[in-house]
């Protein structure tokens, strides 16, 4: 025992020594060289140039880039002469088209499987120090709340190690950046997404025990107050980070990113949305950036016509889904003090939660539409918007289960109109073009969707749901042979679409979210 925990000591110490030292995000590093880079399309994606690998030093590549640049300069031959291009090792996996899906699933974690990071100099990776499970397709990485769902089907295949050293992958991170990033790479390190850590420790104590919050409190509280970071400070009317603070004193959460700039990964993209959005670059790029941190990247339910990305109000906007995760954050941690023994503290926290879940009733759920909806501290209205976001509030909320009940028959109702596909519940109502709308369902809010049906006594509602997301992938599986990552689900004949990049296939949380669904309900017959 005592030489695992050196090992471990040494392994955190080296991590450790390296994150003092980070390089500079790809933007800072190249320069002109970056913009060049992104705003010539060099690469049809623009995240390809951002996890390129330098071959040499940096600086010797910029004092090139400056000595030969000018009419006659190619500059896609010098990157792909000073820059190693990412592939997806994914592509390379060929599926047995006898296999059945489960079988193909358990196959395909190994594909996506990431050893220990080793230290690139050059590299925007941000090293992990265990192994873990990547989305697949343009996404090399770990994602924060991809990672959530991916681990509902690790569970469901067996692999309780994995699922333990992707926590302790995302306590590392939280430890060493005081946050858990979008991704382990530099250009993400500006902002977080949808707070999961808390439901992964939950998850992974269902296997091991209750001891599993104990290990993982001082994780859970520095998460937590990355959260509500200047919520001491901030006066009523103002919001400051991820912190809103309502005129009656309310405090809230929203999705934000430290960086006004546009994102590196996506850097032609956001100059060229705002430019055309007319709006404030600035302003447009905190709200896209914001966006980005939702994972809701981009959808309807961020513009203020519902229709047009130029009308983005991400940062204006409290939303229903991170304000009902931290509940179960604040829940987590009274638990875990629980368990520790400090009664005082869970008291404490336990409070916080119980005010959490009277805030969300007060200012989420919309009477007039019969639904929890986000809430925009600039003009102090709900919006109208129905979204599976609603749905987090049933996932979690427990003071009141009849209260819950009753509104989970309006918004069961609610749901049948509005966004019930053959293929499963659209992402909003509305076809705009971005991928985060209608016609396409993702894994992730199918499975956030399905829980809180069940949970509020919405079962076979549920159940049904949940049948159709199965067919549906199944039918696309036994097509190609892929697994993507979102779907059409009002036209089951066609893909999904939408968005910056094209359609990824892998995919680390459809896989989760299938093998989790398929354990509950079983593959449907007809």
């Amino acid at each position: 025992m005592k030489k695992i925990i050196s090992s471990v000591f040494f392994v955190i110490a080296f991590f450790l020594s390296y994150s003092q030292q980070l390089p500079a995000t790809p933007d800072k590093i190249y320069g002109d060289l970056f913009v060049e880079v992104q705003m010539q399309h060099i690469f049809p994606d623009s995240k390809t140039f951002v996890d390129c690998i330098p071959k040499r030093k940096s600086a010797d590549i910029m004092y090139d880039y400056g000595l030969q640049k000018g009419p006659n300069f190619n500059l896609k031959k010098f990157v792909e002469d000073n820059f190693e291009i990412p592939g997806n090792p994914s592509d390379t996996y060929k599926t047995n088209t006898k296999q059945d899906v489960v079988t193909h699933i358990n196959a395909l974690w190994a594909v996506l499987k990431r050893s220990p990071d080793k230290i690139v100099e050059g590299s925007s990776l941000l090293p992990l120090p265990y192994p873990y499970i990547v989305p697949g397709g343009r996404f090399r990485e770990i994602y924060y709340w991809d990672s959530y769902f991916t681990m509902l089907g690790l569970k469901e295949s067996g692999e309780t190690a994995m699922i333990e050293n992707m926590v302790k992958n995302f306590a590392y991170l939280i430890d060493i950046y005081g946050h858990i990033p979008n991704g382990n790479r530099t250009y993400y390190l500006s902002r977080s997404q949808p707070p999961f850590f808390s439901l992964m420790v939950t998850l992974l104590s269902q296997v091991r025990g209750d001891s599993i919050y104990q290990n993982y409190l001082p994780a859970l509280e520095k998460e937590y107050q990355y959260w509500m970071e200047g919520s001491d400070k901030i006066k009523p009317g103002e919001a400051f980070k991820r912190i809103v603070k309502l005129k009656d004193g309310t405090l809230l959460n929203r999705y934000w990113d430290e960086n006004p700039a546009p994102r590196q990964e996506s850097y032609r993209e956001d100059v060229e949305t705002a430019e055309k959005s007319g709006r404030d670059k600035i302003e447009m790029y905190q709200h896209l950036r914001a966006g980005a941190a939702s994972g809701i990247d981009f959808g309807s339910r961020w513009f203020a016509d519902n229709r047009n990305i130029k009308t983005i109000q991400t940062a204006d906007i409290v939303p229903v889904d991170l304000n009902a995760l931290l509940y179960h954050l604040e829940n987590a941690i009274a638990k875990a003090k629980l368990i520790n023994g400090d009664e005082a503290s869970s008291k404490e926290f336990r409070a916080k939660a119980i005010q959490r879940g009277e805030n969300l009733d007060k200012y989420f759920w919309n009477k007039e539409m019969s639904f929890y909806t986000d809430f925009n501290f600039k003009t102090q209205k709900q919006n109208d918007n129905i979204t599976p976001a609603g749905l987090y509030p049933f996932c979690f909320l427990s003071e009141h289960p009849d209260y819950m009940s009753f509104l989970g028959k309006k918004i069961a109702s609610v749901l049948k109109q509005k966004l019930l596909k053959p293929g499963g519940l659209a992402t909003s109502e509305y076809a705009t073009g971005e991928q985060w709308d209608s016609p396409n369902g993702w894994a992730p809010l199918e499975w956030m969707m399905i829980w809180g049906l069940d949970r509020c006594g919405q079962k076979d509602l549920a159940a049904e749901v949940a049948r159709r997301w199965i067919k549906l992938n199944m039918k696309v599986y036994k097509e190609t042979g892929r697994l993507m990552e979102k779907y059409n689900v009002v036209d089951i004949t066609k893909v999904a679409g939408g968005g910056e990049y094209a359609g990824q296939d892998g995919f680390g949380w459809t896989n989760g979210v299938l093998l989790a669904l398929i354990k509950k309900y079983g593959i449907p017959k007809d």
